[in-house]
């Protein structure tokens, strides 16, 4: 089952379904930012976002899913460990 990719991440202060759901796609975002990937890179290959056809709608998902991730690493794991 392929996930859908929002635009922009659902944003909240605690973790939601979209959070839980797209785990792994903010994890894989970290470890290709962490090795210098270009945003049309991340867009393609992990987010399927033809960055060539969608450049403004490619870049706002990535920063967007980005911005999630290093939420989740930052603040979002506590809530993971409360349970």
């Amino acid at each position: 089952m392929k996930l859908e990719i929002q635009d922009e991440v659902p944003w909240s202060d605690s973790l939601t379904r979209y959070d839980n759901e797209h785990f792994t796609t903010y994890m894989r975002l970290l470890d290709a930012s962490a090795e210098d990937a270009s945003e049309g890179e991340m867009a393609q290959i992990i987010l399927g976002i033809d960055p060539v056809r969608e450049p403004d709608r490619a870049r706002k998902a990535v920063r967007s899913h980005l911005a999630r991730a290093n939420w989740m690493v930052t603040e979002g794991y506590k809530e993971l460990f409360a349970h």
